[in-house]
Order: structure tokens, then C-alpha cells, then sequence
């Protein structure tokens, strides 16, 4: 059976999460990366793992629709709440909460997959806006890292829907 679904539905998209060549993962920061899983530029949503080598605060910011994550090694928290997500750990974030990420001194490493509509706005310590990201931001930033380590900027292109 070639296509189970709609003849117009895009294709699935089935790859190693975690990907064997260092180059799928794309900087953000110092010590921050992400990997693209699935970009879907009809919906403004994103799915990737982000992976953080570094302790300390890594953003500030508020997201307009919900957002879901499953921690898939180390541990994180948002400093205005009491929780920790650790290692199988699900969150659920909702929209308009503003949170600051903060990866604890005894975590290496820490990876978690994170399902995104929207956007993510980073804010200041006033709660003033300094910058966003969506999916066309997400899109430009891995076709210009996967065009300088020798992917091609093509690569992107099984990921976006």
C-alpha cells in the first residue's frame, strides 16, 4: 500500500530523533542547539529537541498558543514555578505564561522535545519584548547552518510540511 491517507495529505516524516551526525543539530546559543523534527509552515508549528550544554538561565519568554515538551534526558525548570521536569518528564505549558528556562550546575545535558504553535516571544526582565521566533525564523536559521557544515541547504526540506 503506497499511501494510506488522502492523496493530497503531505508525507509522514519517520527519522532518528537523535541524530547520529552532529551537524543535524543547529546553534542557538552558546552550548544551545536544536534539531528540526517536523516545520509546518501552514499552521506556524515546530517540532524539535532542544539540547542545552550549559547550566544557567537560557531565556526568558511567553508563548501565544500552548505548548506541550517531554524531557527526554537531564533536567530543567522555569524559575517562577516550583517544579523540576526531569527525564521523562511531560509539561504542559499554557499560552500567555511567561517563564524563565534554567538548566540546573549538575546537568551536562539536557534534551527535551518540544511541539510548538506559534511563536516564542522573548522578553526582558521588564517583560518587554526583545525578539521572537517562529517557524520562518526556525526554517531560516537551519538552512544557513546545514548550507555552512555541508548538508546543503535542501536538507531542511524532508522536515518542512
Amino acid at each position: 500500500m503506497k499511501n494510506s491517507t488522502h492523496p493530497l495529505a503531505p508525507a509522514e516524516i519517520a527519522v532518528k530523533a537523535i541524530p547520529d551526525d552532529e551537524r543535524v543539530w543547529v546553534p542557538q546559543a552558546p552550548d544551545v542547539w536544536f534539531r528540526p523534527l517536523m516545520l509546518n509552515t501552514l499552521a506556524g508549528q515546530w517540532c524539535n529537541l532542544l539540547r542545552v550544554r550549559k547550566s544557567g538561565i537560557l531565556s526568558r519568554h511567553l508563548h501565544p498558543n500552548p505548548v506541550h515538551g517531554f524531557v527526554l534526558k537531564g533536567r530543567w525548570k522555569y524559575l517562577e514555578h516550583e517544579w523540576t521536569a526531569e527525564t521523562g518528564s511531560y509539561v504542559f505549558e499554557p499560552p500567555g505564561e511567561i517563564h524563565t528556562l534554567w538548566v540546573p550546575e549538575d546537568t551536562e545535558e539536557m534534551i527535551t522535545f518540544f511541539n510548538i504553535t506559534g511563536c516564542m516571544y522573548y522578553l526582558n526582565d521588564k517583560d518587554e519584548h526583545v525578539g521572537f521566533e517562529d517557524v520562518f525564523k526556525k526554517i531560516d536559521m537551519c538552512r544557513k547552518h546545514y548550507s555552512e557544515v555541508g548538508l546543503g541547504a535542501d536538507y531542511l526540506d524532508q522536515f518542512i510540511r
